[in-house]
């Protein structure tokens, strides 16, 4: 005899949907449906003073011929694949020292975390006074190294007899104008990216404590050193940790926006010109919402692009317990 299916509980299913009627109305307010507007947006010519006029594929025609967005484009290539692996790097072998029991360890993890708490913006001004190559401290601190550097080179050149122009140069070596040359401000805002590791950092700690004790001492009564038990213990078993922080890397890499703006405005010569700030310009400077929409959706497949590469080769590295 088949069981009897148990009756529906209709208010049960009716509050259900009320508490979250809510939700669902803003994610159709105001995830869905702006979605839906910018897709159609996309292939139109907007300028939000006018009725949007449908133009077809012209505004990804009109992208794939300007030279801003595949500079805009290749900044942010540049800065993702440099400063991605460099963060990741720098965060793991912090939480692995502040994993370890040290002396004032929750002060040294607090030091760490503090910078997260600052906004970005305000961030970015402290860097771009430290970057300053009038006063500010980073130019300070180098003047010192460089001219004596700089006069060992120079004592070096005359011995083997180089040009008068050429010791002369050496001897007055000076730190790099970090925001006013095109191959040093992008420099610049990658070591301003590695400021905000420590809410990584934190992410890492938590993974750290989760790996079993048992694996170390086995480890260790096999012989194997700290550097070997880092390698064959704690990356793969961290592994999973650092897949998440990889897509959520990849995610906030081609996002950087707020840092360069505040920092560089694009420039000089359009070197810091990233993805974000060419279709913020496009949307609200020049009142293109066309060209800035389809922006929008080109930057969605790079990420989804990535990402599934990221997914495709985590099954030869990612290892879960």
């Amino acid at each position: 005899m088949m069981p009897r299916k148990a009756p529906i509980n209709w208010r049960g299913q009716l509050l259900g949907m009320l508490f979250a009627g809510p939700y669902l109305v803003g994610a159709l307010v105001f995830l869905l449906l702006p979605l839906a507007m910018s897709l159609y947006y996309s292939f139109c010519n907007y300028n939000m003073l006018q009725p949007p006029l449908w133009v077809g594929w012209m505004n990804y025609r009109h992208l794939l011929h300007d030279h801003v967005f595949w500079r805009s484009l290749v900044n942010t290539l540049i800065y993702a694949a440099i400063s991605l692996p460099f963060t990741l790097s720098l965060s793991v072998l912090l939480a692995v020292l502040l994993n370890t029991p040290l002396k004032s360890q929750a002060l040294y993890r607090t030091i760490i975390f503090l910078p997260c708490l600052v906004p970005m913006v305000a961030s970015a001004l402290i860097w771009q006074w430290l970057f300053n190559s009038d006063v500010g401290l980073i130019d300070y601190a180098l003047r010192g190294p460089l001219h004596l550097a700089g006069g060992v080179l120079a004592g070096l050149a005359r011995l083997f007899g180089a040009a008068s122009s050429t010791v002369l140069t050496l001897r007055n070596l000076q730190p790099p104008v970090w925001l006013g040359e095109p191959r040093w401000a992008m420099t610049a805002i990658i070591l301003m990216s590695f400021w905000g590791v420590g809410q990584t950092v934190v992410i890492f700690l938590a993974g750290l404590q989760d790996i079993p004790k048992d694996l170390y001492e086995a480890a260790e009564m096999d012989g194997i050193g700290a550097v070997g038990r880092f390698f064959h213990v704690t990356l793969p078993m961290l592994s999973p940790v650092i897949f998440f922080n990889l897509i959520m890397g990849i995610i906030g890499s081609w996002q950087i926006f707020d840092v360069p703006y505040v920092m560089t405005n694009g420039g000089p010569g359009r070197s810091t010109t990233f993805y974000t700030m060419y279709l913020f310009d496009n949307a609200f400077t020049n009142l293109r919402m066309g060209p800035a929409s389809a922006m929008a959706w080109i930057q969605l497949l790079i990420i989804l692009f990535f990402t599934a590469i990221a997914f495709i080769t985590a099954k030869k590295w990612v290892h879960y317990a």
